[in-house]
């Protein structure tokens, strides 16, 4: 696995950080989320990935309480490939089968610079991205009712850095009502619930991969049919953001 993260915006981010969040938490605004995740590969990646993925993302955030400005981090996974067939056990155990799955994925994660319209019912943001990008394929093995995994292995993977941007809106469905002495037993951490809308571009840094397809099995061995190229990607999200 050959290593090429670079993080040219990481020391300035963190100093945005620094300088941007007060010292009492009461002043502090912080926001997380999760969203289902639509992966369109962009440019080369696309040459050897012609289908979409599909995952989950997240995110964890903080910022001053009435600010425009939010950092924090992100975190998601992207399936953009897999296929399943039966196996006999083993050779001497010719009559009971096993799955046999192969996924192609990508993990991903980046420090997060936010600017958004902070208060109203309809809050656009648009951000900024540094991290990375972690593409693996692994072949699980489990009976046929998917019930007990017997095996796993990691075939191949590679990591590279990755950055980009990201646009989006947030609608809200939940505000909690001020009381002037609600009762301990009913207060709630959680302020505002949104549904949220983001479109973002990632562009990847160079990486070997394999894609749906790409492992071949010849008389007993294995043979990889290896794929390079950047690794761009274009994602589609949608979810819920809650703010504390």
């Amino acid at each position: 696995m050959r290593s090429r993260l670079r993080f040219p915006l990481a020391g300035l981010i963190a100093t945005l950080l620094a300088l941007q969040f007060p010292a009492t938490s009461s002043a502090q605004r912080v926001e997380g989320g999760l969203h289902l995740m639509l992966g369109n590969p962009q440019g080369e990646f696309r040459q050897n990935v012609d289908n979409m993925g599909f995952g989950l993302s997240g995110f964890l955030a903080l910022g001053p309480k009435n600010g425009f400005a939010l950092f924090g981090g992100e975190f998601g996974f992207l399936v953009y490939g897999t296929e399943t067939r039966k196996e006999p056990f083993s050779t001497t155990i010719p009559d009971v089968t096993v799955d046999v799955t192969t996924t192609n994925n990508l993990a991903m994660g980046h420090l997060l610079a936010r600017l958004q319209i902070p208060t109203g019912p309809v809050q656009p943001y648009v951000d900024g991205l540094v991290g990375f990008h972690y593409l693996y394929t692994q072949t699980t093995i489990k009976n046929e009712h998917q019930e007990e995994e017997i095996a796993t292995s990691t075939n191949f993977s590679d990591f590279t850095y990755s950055y980009g941007g990201a646009g989006g809106i947030k609608i809200l469905i939940y505000h909690r009502q001020k009381e002037e002495k609600p009762p301990v037993e009913k207060r709630s951490s959680v302020r505002n619930v949104f549904v949220d809308f983001r479109v973002r571009y990632l562009a990847g840094g160079e990486a070997d991969y394999l894609k749906k397809g790409s492992i071949r099995r010849e008389n007993g061995k294995v043979a990889f049919d290896v794929k390079h190229s950047r690794t761009d990607l274009m994602t589609f999200q949608l979810g819920i953001t809650v703010q504390f």
